[in-house]
C-alpha cells in the first residue's frame, strides 16, 4: 500500500527562503553559555580527581567507575555544546547536537520563538517547531542573524497557515 500524499491531498507545502538567499548558519549556544559549561565540567573533573586522590591516600580507593562514567557523559555533552551549530536553508532547519536534528520546512505546521529578551548572551533563543504529523523539535541559536530569520519564519508560517 502506498500511504504517501497524492497531489492535491493535504495542505500545500510551506516555502521559506532566508534573506541571504542560500544558507544561514551559526552557533547554537552563546560564548557565555559555553564558558559556563566549561567551568562546570572542569569543576566536576577537579572534584572527581580530588575525591579519588583523597580516597586513595586513605587506603580505600574505590574504582570510581560510576563517577568516571558520569564525568565522561558530562564531557561528551560539553563537547556537543561547544561544536553545536544551527543551519537554515530553503529546505530545512538543522542543528548538530548529541543527536543531529533536522526538520523539513515544507512539513512545518507551527513555530514559536522562545527567548528572554536582554539575556540572549546567556540564554540562547530557541525555535519550537512542530510538523503537520505532530513531530516537534527545538532549535537553539546564538546568532543574531539566525534569530532574525527565526522571527521571519514564525511570521511567514503563521500567515501561510491562516490562508489555508
Amino acid at each position: 500500500m502506498d500511504f504517501s500524499l497524492q497531489p492535491g491531498m493535504g495542505p500545500p507545502p510551506f516555502r521559506f527562503v532566508p534573506r541571504n538567499g542560500a544558507v544561514v548558519s551559526g552557533p547554537a549556544f552563546s560564548l557565555t553559555f559555553k564558558l559556563l559549561a566549561t567551568l562546570i565540567v572542569l569543576g566536576c573533573a577537579v572534584g572527581f580527581v580530588q575525591l579519588w586522590l583523597a580516597q586513595r591516600a586513605a587506603g580505600n580507593a574505590p574504582g570510581g567507575g560510576w563517577f568516571l562514567a558520569g564525568l565522561l557523559l558530562l564531557a561528551y555533552t560539553w563537547g556537543c555544546i561547544l561544536r553545536s551549530t544551527t543551519r537554515l536553508d530553503a529546505s530545512a532547519l538543522q542543528q548538530s547536537w548529541i543527536w543531529d536534528k533536522r526538520m523539513e520546512l515544507a512539513d512545518l505546521a507551527y513555530c514559536r520563538l522562545i527567548r528572554v529578551r536582554g539575556l540572549d548572551w546567556l540564554i540562547a533563543p530557541r525555535l519550537y517547531a512542530r510538523t503537520l504529523m505532530g513531530k516537534f523539535s527545538v532549535f537553539y541559536t546564538a546568532s543574531p542573524e539566525m534569530t532574525v530569520e527565526f522571527e521571519r519564519l514564525v511570521v511567514e508560517l503563521k500567515a501561510f497557515r491562516r490562508m489555508r
